[in-house]
């Protein structure tokens, strides 16, 4: 039983990180976390969303965060859930399931 909806957030940018090379891009990254999550955990509400760290959303806490990743230089992509980072640069899927695993949700 799923104890809540995750929220799933994916934060890059249009060009590869220069730390990260021969990784797929951000928004690649995100269209493949969306389907292979969506894939693994049909019919289990969770939300995904991508970010760009250059142009965020209107609301302060995306705002705040890509302020954060530039100013620190974080790697990207970067995935947080649920507020807290998983995973920056490489995104491993197997973490990422353990996660919504641990919260309740079932593979198929």
């Amino acid at each position: 039983m799923i104890k809540k909806k995750i929220q799933i957030e994916v934060y890059g940018a249009e060009q590869v990180c220069a730390s990260c090379v021969n990784l797929p891009s951000s928004k690649d990254t995100y269209e493949w976390l969306e389907a292979a999550l969506t894939r693994k955990f049909p019919n289990q509400p969770f939300s995904i969303a991508y970010i760009d760290m250059f142009n965020p959303p209107e609301m302060d806490k995306q705002k705040n965060f890509a302020a954060r990743m530039i100013e620190e230089d974080l790697f990207y992509p970067l995935v947080i859930i649920e507020d807290e980072i998983v995973a920056e640069g490489s995104v491993s899927l197997k973490k990422i399931v353990d996660i919504m695993k641990n919260n309740g949700y079932e593979s198929n």
